[in-house]
């Protein structure tokens, strides 16, 4: 097929690799504009331009689509089919309309559950046993188009959002292919109106930890914003990031820490974290064994 596709973060990449391996022509790829990043503050183009431009692919980045030049760019495409995921612009429905058999929507949850902009971090912060990734077919509401293709799968225990997130991502790419191999025959099933829930935005004020909060919130808060915001605490002033936790029966009071060994140790309003990944201002991310090692954890997170 002739396949414009739309997105922008690394979760995208994958997507854009198995369209050019699965023989797809793709004729335009449409992504963010580059941003500031970096000491220096360049402009760094997203990771799905660094992709295409690596495999040689012609690359968009307009600050809107509502412009009558873009969307006559768009469908002088001639496109068969757009394929979008996490692409961060609302697509107008002049632009839903004109590839011929629509615009087709990788989205990192079992809808309607987690409609929206977090899907993958909300899921682990509500303590959810799966999820998923559907193929939908785009209109003009949010996350609200019927469903071709879904596929699930568990959610770990300890499992963080960056890790469920690269799984997704592999999931989302190999459906995708499925969906445009069988796309004439698939069914759209409208979404139910029962179960419908939305996953807001990541505020960086939800990072900080309340040891008084159960050790299961204080886990899922850990694990779900981990590598990105990073929940965090304080001790004796210094800010420290928890990324990777579980739960365990310990009699510690709230925000106590305990070091025994290697497994540190840290109280909650109900029951007690481990945690098992952490990072120290100024210092890289480690294994909580490994950050342990000539340093002496405070007796109490705040």
């Amino acid at each position: 097929m002739k396949v414009v596709f739309m997105g922008t973060p690394d979760f995208s990449v994958s997507v854009l690799d198995a369209l050019v391996e699965a023989g797809h022509e793709v004729v335009a790829v449409y992504s963010q504009p580059p941003r500031p990043a970096g000491r220096g503050k360049k402009d760094r183009p997203s990771p799905v331009q660094a992709r295409a431009q690596e495999l040689g692919l012609e690359v968009r980045h307009p600050v809107s689509l509502k412009g009558a030049a873009e969307q006559e760019e768009f469908a002088g495409f001639g496109a068969d089919v757009a394929v979008v995921v996490a692409y961060g612009l609302i697509l107008p429905q002049v632009i839903l309309d004109a590839p011929k058999l629509g615009c087709l929507n990788i989205h990192a949850s079992l809808l309607p559950r987690w409609r929206g902009a977090a899907p993958i971090h909300r899921a682990i912060m509500a303590g959810d046993i799966e999820t998923g990734v559907c193929i939908m077919q785009m209109e003009a509401g949010l996350d609200t188009g019927p469903v071709l293709l879904r596929d699930a799968t568990k959610i770990e225990p300890t499992e963080t959002t960056g890790a469920l997130h690269d799984r997704l991502s592999g999931m989302g790419a190999r459906l995708i292919i499925d969906a445009l191999a069988r796309l004439p025959s698939l069914t759209a099933e409208v979404q139910p109106e029962v179960g419908v829930t939305y996953a807001s935005k990541i505020d960086k004020a939800e990072a900080r930890i309340d040891w008084s909060r159960s050790a299961e919130d204080v886990s899922r808060l850990i694990n779900g914003l981990s590598p990105f915001p990073g929940a965090w605490t304080e001790a004796d002033g210094e800010r420290v990031k928890l990324l990777q936790a579980s739960t365990i029966t310990s009699d510690l009071a709230a925000g106590e820490v305990r070091l025994s060994g290697k497994e540190l140790s840290v109280g909650c309003g109900a029951g007690a974290v481990s945690v098992l990944s952490l990072q120290r201002a100024g210092k890289k991310a480690a294994i909580t064994a490994v950050v342990t090692q000539g340093w002496t954890p405070p007796r109490c997170f705040s």
